[in-house]
């Protein structure tokens, strides 16, 4: 019998059909269409996953299912290794073609990959590959980049399809539930809901009214869940794409410019800057899939590799390191899946100075944590955040200050971190330097009730500086930073090799 002829639309981190142009390209060709969906068990596995993600994932697929079912052919979906899928597809169809976006993630996806181009090779198969928002495969001079990437940003939206010709004779597949045992990491918590229609929702919320405080509470823990945009997930999971906000935003600026609301405009600017930011940092992961592993500059590769202190490292996972901002921040994450920026900076850097923990470590910890893991991001966050990357200024944050910058009350700590309900706003702060007597008071004994510092930080940060001064020193050290600029760094400033050893206090 002879087996009909198929193409296949693969959805990885692109869960929509607008602005989706491997589905458009395959479209076009009017021959039935698979699309499908590969649960694979394997990546579940893995230490970065969580199944935090997964239930957004669940919630993006169930929508996308329904928008393809409204265009003539619903989501297949299937779950284990994508190569047994496909050559389970293979024996029911002729597959002439496999679509599907380029992909910037872990390793583990990177290999995945290399396997499914080599296989599509073996059965004489097309794999068509489209790019991926603003990242540039196979880029060969980063002064290029930037240029490339904007000239995408303006393009048209591509439409979703009108129609898919529907296929015959293939099981649709079930869905696995959120709570199903192949996603082996529990959170307690909450998840931010998927789905692109939510994605459109809260983008219109942030651009028609939420946007208007968003630089004013952008560090601001609490706050800033309800004034930032809050789109990260969407992005990460591809609901929706980084072309279709910056058309919405450029939308709302010109009817801003229109009724003179500059300020607006300045919030608007920022959000496409940050878009803009994040296209640079998944590049850097494209260019450089390395740097999952291995520190940008390979001098700082041993730094801290040898003193894993797990004490220090359950401590902060867990929020009990005795600084309250750092604990409030890290259970507020571990709850709700997400913190504003700075936050998330100064964990990084609590964890990498002050308690001298490698970021390959820590990294795995914040990525099941974060309903928004993008690993281009991630990866290079973390180690900009660590001091290892060889180019960026070393920015060291003081939790005491800001714990005082972004939460003068005490609020935000006294929410996530009960243990200081009582205590008194001139002690949240540190309140390790209350008496024995206003501890009794306050039903909150340091050390008790609530533990004692971990470290010291102006101990522990002078001992950090004195370690990383021992590596800038190298012979070598300079030229190896040119090297990562010139491989890495961004073009948005000229090159300053002394700010390799800068180091700022935040």
């Amino acid at each position: 019998m002879q087996r009909s002829e198929v193409l296949i639309v693969w959805f990885k981190r692109d869960l929509r059909i607008t602005d989706h142009k491997p589905l458009f390209e395959a479209s076009k060709t009017l021959k039935p269409i698979l699309p499908i969906y590969i649960v694979e068990d394997e990546y579940w596995k893995q230490p970065f996953s969580n199944r935090r993600h997964w239930c957004f994932i669940h919630d993006s697929l169930i929508v996308l299912r329904n928008e393809l079912k409204k265009i003539g052919q619903p989501l297949i979906l299937r779950t284990g290794s994508v190569i047994d899928v496909f050559n389970e597809l293979l024996t029911q169809f002729n597959i002439s073609s496999i679509y599907a976006h380029e992909e910037t993630g872990n390793k583990w996806t990177y290999d995945r990959n290399i396997i499914v181009k080599n296989w599509c090779k073996e059965n004489n198969i097309s794999l068509i590959e489209h790019p991926t928002n603003g990242i540039v495969r196979n880029l060969k001079n980063r002064d290029d980049w930037s240029k490339i990437r904007n000239l995408r940003m303006k393009e048209n939206l591509i439409p979703k399809p009108n129609s898919l010709v529907p296929i015959k004779g293939v099981k649709a597949g079930s869905l696995p539930k959120k709570d199903s045992p192949i996603f082996k990491n529990h959170f307690i918590g909450k998840v931010q809901k998927g789905g692109r229609d939510e994605a459109l929702k809260i983008i219109k919320s942030f651009i028609d009214d939420r946007s208007k405080n968003y630089l004013f509470n952008i560090s601001k823990p609490g706050i800033s869940e309800k004034t930032c945009s809050r789109i990260s997930p969407h992005l990460t999971w591809g609901t929706i794409s980084s072309k279709e906000i910056i058309k919405l935003l450029n939308l709302k600026k010109n009817n801003s410019l229109q009724n003179n609301k500059k300020i607006y405009n300045k919030n608007l600017n920022a959000i496409k800057s940050r878009l803009s930011w994040r296209c640079h940092f998944i590049q850097k992961l494209e260019t450089q899939p390395s740097i999952e592993f291995s520190c940008m500059h390979p001098f700082h590769n041993e730094l801290r590799k040898d003193d894993m202190n797990l004490e220090y490292y359950k401590a902060w996972k867990e929020g009990l390191t005795g600084y309250p901002f750092i604990d409030a921040c890290m259970r507020s994450l571990n709850y709700n899946g997400w913190i504003t920026f700075r936050m998330r900076a100064m964990l990084v850097s609590f964890a990498s100075y002050d308690l001298w923990l490698d970021w390959r470590k820590t990294g795995h910890h914040l990525a099941q944590t974060f309903t928004d893991y993008e690993p281009g991001i991630h990866y290079s966050q973390l180690q900009m955040q660590s001091g290892v990357t060889g180019i960026n200024t070393l920015r060291i944050y003081n939790p005491i200050k800001q714990s005082i910058d972004h939460d003068v009350k005490g609020e935000f700590i006294k929410k996530w971190v009960c243990e200081l309900k009582n205590v008194p706003e001139m002690w949240v702060h540190e309140p390790w330097k209350m008496d024995l007597k206003t501890q009794e008071n306050v039903n909150c004994l340091i050390g008790k009730d609530y533990p004692k510092p971990i470290v010291d930080h102006a101990t522990a940060i002078r001992d950090a500086k004195i370690k990383l001064s021992s590596i800038f020193k190298k012979d070598g050290y300079r030229k190896n930073s040119n090297i990562v600029f010139k491989n890495l760094g961004s073009r948005t400033r000229k090159k300053s090799t002394k700010r390799n050893n800068q180091l700022k206090l935040i």
